[in-house]
């Protein structure tokens, strides 16, 4: 006997992306709730009879699906870099812009300038639009600061936008991101201050979910970012890298050492550091808003990583310079189009693998016990969300059984 539940949800198109079938579709599906979790879900003809609900909707085959996560954002940043986006159309290359002072240093400079208010104002709104496309789950990086305070800030203004939308926002610690300009001829103090002062007093002060690096030529080597890995360590913290997006520095190997949440980027990944994701089980993040920004013309290889099973997330990576991209669903378009992605793993991809990339076990699939994040779209097939480029899908969001949104 089911007892009462909150919600029920009655004739949906269901796809759950629990188990091995496409999409794990169930037709004419019902899915229930009850103190925020699924409490019951299968096809509607299957209900008990005695089901009740407080609230009982018929969606008349709309298509359900997980909420959306996005685990890899830079959301948090003052000002933005449109004028880069300019001098890449006429000819510079990333790291070109970036020797010359602009790059994440230009980004550094607007947030370092910006209030905690001011930050809080100015990136809501990419929140906002991100919820608006069913995004129930975010991480949000640091990295913009590159000084204690500014650093904190970012990361409590993470935490505030979790708090005024309801949604659940990991956050991850990057203060090797890039080299501030006030240590330009002191790298090695300054990756000292990251690993022995910055990252554990904002750890203690309970901002950091887990910690991420640059791993790149024009950023950190390996063996610090090694260290780095090892002070998360010891303070408990998951690691995850942005390894492999420029050169094959070895990120990819690096991270799986530590059986790290994530690598991400991974253009020149190669088959070193595909074998070791595998064994330690850490998610490939592509990130296709970035690859079509910066109108790369070498893909992550995603026949080897498919081939050897390693998971594989989309995000949007929404940052200042190189993927100014305010919709997951978007992203997970690009990823079809530009690295061919079929529907069914983009659509994992920002589901089930994206909550992987987190840590979190409890979101990204459609069943019982899992948490009731769930989006109710426009649509009537899960290939519909990749296949529509832009406009609002999105028809009613619930984060832990609640629901989210302007009219809420």
């Amino acid at each position: 006997m089911p007892g009462s539940w909150d919600h029920l949800l009655l004739h949906a198109t269901l796809a759950t992306f629990a188990g091995n079938a496409p999409f794990g579709l169930i037709e004419d599906g019902a899915i229930a709730w009850r103190d925020g979790k699924v409490a019951w879900l299968g096809r509607a003809s299957d209900l008990p009879g005695d089901a009740t609900a407080t609230v009982t909707e018929d969606l008349h085959g709309a298509l359900v699906t997980p909420g959306l996560v996005d685990c890899h954002t830079h959301l948090v940043f003052g000002g933005e870099r449109a004028n880069e986006f300019d001098l890449r159309l006429n000819g510079a290359s990333y790291e070109e812009i970036s020797r010359a002072g602009g790059g994440i240093v230009s980004s550094v400079r607007a947030t370092r300038a910006a209030s905690e208010d001011d930050l809080f104002g100015q990136s809501l709104p990419r929140a906002c639009a991100l919820l608006a496309d069913g995004v129930t789950t975010m991480e949000i990086k640091s990295g913009y600061g590159l000084a204690l305070d500014a650093e904190r800030r970012m990361l409590r203004v993470a935490r505030r936008i979790g708090r005024e939308l309801g949604i659940t926002v990991r956050t991850s610690f990057l203060g090797l991101h890039a080299l501030p300009p006030e240590y330009a001829n002191r790298h090695d103090d300054y990756v000292a201050l990251v690993i022995d002062h910055m990252l554990p007093t904002l750890a203690a002060e309970g901002l950091v979910d887990a910690v991420d690096a640059f791993c790149e030529r024009i950023a950190f080597t390996p063996a610090e970012t090694r260290r780095l890995f090892e002070r998360a360590q010891q303070l408990g913290l998951p690691v995850k890298l942005h390894a492999e997006q420029l050169s094959d520095q070895g990120g990819a190997a690096l991270v799986a050492d530590f059986h790290g949440l994530s690598a991400d980027h991974l253009e020149h990944l190669g088959t070193a550091g595909i074998t070791a994701m595998k064994r330690a089980g850490t998610v490939a993040v592509l990130l296709p808003g970035a690859f079509y920004a910066l109108r790369e013309t070498r893909a992550p290889p995603v026949a080897a990583l498919r081939q050897a099973g390693v998971p594989i997330a989309i995000a949007t990576d929404l940052n200042p310079g190189t993927s100014p991209l305010l919709s997951l669903r978007l992203a997970a378009n690009l990823a079809c189009t530009l690295l061919r992605l079929t529907p069914e793993e983009a659509l994992r991809g920002v589901t089930a693998h994206a909550a992987r990339a987190l840590g979190l076990a409890d979101r990204g699939t459609l069943a019982v016990g899992q948490r009731a994040d769930l989006v109710a779209w426009n649509a009537r097939h899960p290939a519909e969300l990749c296949y529509w480029i832009g406009g609002t899908l999105a028809r009613q969001t619930w984060i832990a059984g609640k629901a989210v949104g302007p009219e809420h």
